[in-house]
């Protein structure tokens, strides 16, 4: 049977990439934690939340036997101005993840939560909110651009991460985004908490790109959380603050078939958990130790 690995990621403890109020754990009880829960991995959080020199990194992780996976790398790929700065920012995290990780990804993402329009409808966007033709040639040109001169600097590869609050959240903006990108250089992340808050069922979208995905995040979303959001039109920070993405198996993802799914299709990545909260939200611990548990009771 293929090797499945589970992993968690700092955004699990509140470690996210926005400008939030609020404390968040540092990294080494937040490393301490994913690895006291059973999980074997982690994604690097933002740039200078674990240590940056590689030695140091590396050390860190392997007296706590985790392998360093991912990096999510935020970028405003919808505005030429920034690209120069993102392709900057997406090399200096990637040469840390080339020397540092187990044939990681960098998990290039739009620089979600700064658009107000894609913000304040996360989760109930509508087409005339989104790019335009030549808008969406741009965004493609960026991220094609990142992947390939992380490629050939260090090798790596890059997946894209739909976001909810970023311009590629719903299934008709993920297709758009994967036929405007180079297939050879640019898999997906398949975020199956993201694609169901942004009007997917995440099994279908999982059978329909399955051929561009090359990293899966396991999120999980409470559908009478997303609905009221829709109703009261919270914005996308309001509807986590609610618990929109609740611990797996809590929600509206059938995680079973989609476990299924991936081993029928042989899968040998890793899976990410992923329950993002805010700053200083919840019990972070606790909400790591029942995921794992409830991957467990999935043969996981």
């Amino acid at each position: 049977m293929p090797s499945i690995r589970i992993a968690n990621a700092p955004c699990s403890w509140g470690v996210l990439e926005f400008d939030l109020e609020g404390k968040a754990a540092g990294y080494a009880q937040v490393l301490d934690e994913m690895a006291a829960s059973g999980y074997q991995g982690t994604e690097l959080g933002d740039w200078g939340f674990m240590p940056t020199d590689p030695p140091v990194l590396r050390q860190e992780l392997d007296r706590r036997g985790l392998a360093l996976l991912g990096a999510f790398v935020p970028v405003a790929l919808a505005n030429p101005e920034t690209l120069d700065e993102g392709v900057a920012t997406a090399l200096r995290v990637a040469r840390l993840l080339a020397a540092a990780g187990e044939s990681p990804f960098l998990v290039l993402a739009d620089d979600n939560g700064k658009v107000d329009e894609r913000t304040r409808n996360a989760g109930r966007v509508r087409p005339e909110q989104g790019l335009n033709s030549e808008q969406w040639k741009t965004f493609a040109r960026g991220a094609n651009h990142i992947a390939r001169a992380v490629y050939d600097e260090t090798g790596l590869r890059t997946v894209f991460h739909h976001h909810c609050a970023g311009y590629v959240e719903t299934p008709a903006e993920i297709e758009r985004f994967l036929e405007l990108t180079d297939p050879d250089r640019i898999g997906l992340c398949f975020d199956t908490g993201h694609y169901t808050y942004g009007g997917g069922g995440a099994l279908e979208g999982l059978k329909t790109h399955w051929d561009r995905i090359w990293h899966v995040h396991f999120k999980d979303c409470h559908p009478l959380v997303a609905a009221e959001a829709r109703a009261q039109e919270w914005d996308y920070f309001a509807a986590v603050q609610h618990g929109v993405f609740c611990e797996l198996g809590k929600g509206s993802v059938d995680f079973p078939a989609i476990v299924q799914e991936l081993r029928a299709r042989n899968y040998e990545g890793w899976i990410v958990v992923e329950q993002d909260v805010l700053p200083g939200m919840g019990t972070p611990l606790d909400s790591a130790r029942r995921n794992r548990a409830y991957l467990q009771s999935l043969g996981l």
